[in-house]
């Protein structure tokens, strides 16, 4: 469910008119709805209302404090990858003992930051990793609280650079190195072993991997715990997927839940999560503005001022995203195009010979289901700003990230006096 709907054949993101909002702000930019951050959230909580668990959004998805903000005024704790992503979730006002630390590549400013403010969690996904955290936490004369990521090769995700669980993946420890890696960790002096951690992909869209994976973790902590480990939390990660516009619905998550309880309620562990594109997927869009209409011998070409810098899923994933127009005309015919962007690369393109109603220069475009991975993965490549991004709650809308003018793109940049 979302809040975007079309009234007298215009949409609307809530009480928000969106062709009277681009003319105010210019295209393109990212559009974000508060109720739906919210709605998202609480179904997904309500789901495990009756278990002991933490919902730690993955800040990843979409990382603009504005958002984090709205999150932690739910009671959602984070899953950060990065010591900034650990910044922007403590300046939202998420409490340290609500975060966790996921990640194959921390440092040791990262480690260290994250030992000093008292993180929920480190998910240590190597010995290399788990070596530097116990040096640092013993040199602090801190205990450091870990789970190990455990990889049980169970394919899963909507594709191979979004699967994270099979063998040949970088994350994670060999289901094969586990019980040793634990061993060692036990015998650590500043390392508290908590839990045991897992993340099988992203855009799951049924429940047979997470089932055949939670069981094999399941079992592995009953293992552990014969080892001797206090297991008492169990990460299960996020990847439960959204409807794109395109296939089945993924699981509601109250079936995820259902499966979930079933298969852990035997083990009486805190249950953590680690949601990203369920919360926030649903809750953005990407409005943008057709600049020309190209005829080509064979196809035609819509070309937007949005591009594969400000949404990079189509390129990188060859992801589908559904493309409303902002203004419908009923009677409109209806069109096969090419929807692209101004980019100097072939692989700038939103889609492929898609369906639209005939538009023309000025026509807007909602390019729908861009809240997650959409402005957290821009860039300025071909010098182009950063698009601003908008938080609408009924009413009320907010810019909370600005368009950087040309200067503001460039001030981090220096020519040096020997260039003259």
């Amino acid at each position: 469910m979302h809040h975007f709907t079309y009234h007298d054949d215009r949409l609307f993101a809530e009480d928000i008119d969106l062709t009277a909002l681009a003319e105010q702000i210019g295209t393109p930019f990212y559009l974000y709805s508060e109720a739906t951050l919210r709605r998202h959230i609480s179904v997904f909580r309500d789901a495990f209302k009756d278990t002991n668990a933490l919902i730690a959004y993955s800040v990843k998805a979409n990382s603009n404090l504005a958002v984090l903000k709205v999150l932690a005024s739910e009671d959602a704790g984070a899953d950060v990858v990065s010591g900034g992503e650990l910044q922007r979730a403590l300046k939202a006002g998420i409490p340290p003992e609500k975060i966790v630390f996921s990640g194959v590549g921390k440092t040791v400013d990262e480690i260290t930051m994250a030992l000093n403010v008292g993180i929920y969690q480190f998910n240590v996904e190597s010995e290399p990793e788990l070596n530097a955290i116990n040096a640092l936490a013993g040199g602090a004369n801190k205990k450091a609280p870990i789970a190990l990521r455990i990889n049980p090769d169970v394919a899963a995700g909507g594709h191979e650079k979004i699967s994270t669980g099979k063998s040949e993946d970088k994350f994670g420890i060999p289901w094969s190195q586990a019980r040793e890696l634990y061993a060692k960790a036990r015998a650590m002096e500043a390392i508290a072993i908590k839990g045991v951690d897992l993340h099988i992909g992203s855009q799951i869209d049924n429940l047979a991997p997470f089932e055949t994976a939670f069981k094999k973790i399941a079992a592995l902590i009953d293992t552990l715990r014969a080892d001797g480990c206090a297991i008492e939390r169990l990460d299960l990660g996020g990847g439960l997927g959204i409807p794109y516009g395109e296939g089945a619905a993924p699981p509601h998550p109250d079936a995820y839940a259902q499966m979930i309880k079933q298969v852990t309620a035997p083990l009486n562990v805190q249950l953590i999560f680690e949601p990203g594109r369920m919360i926030a997927g649903n809750a953005g869009i990407l409005v943008t503005r057709t600049t020309y209409v190209k005829n080509g011998e064979e196809r035609k070409f819509l070309i937007l001022d949005a591009a594969m810098n400000d949404l990079i899923r189509p390129a990188l994933y060859d992801a589908y995203h559904d493309i409303w127009p902002v203004v419908r005309e009923p009677e409109t015919p209806l069109e096969k195009y090419d929807v692209v962007g101004p980019i100097c690369e072939s692989s700038d393109r939103f889609a492929k010979a898609r369906e639209l109603p005939a538009a023309k220069p000025g026509d807007l475009f909602a390019i729908m289901s861009a809240g997650a991975y959409g402005a957290s993965q821009t860039s300025q490549y071909n010098s182009r700003p950063l698009v601003p991004e908008i938080l609408v709650s009924g009413e009320r809308y907010s810019v909370i990230r600005r368009r950087p003018d040309f200067e503001t793109m460039i001030a981090g940049e220096e020519i040096p006096d020997w260039l003259g």
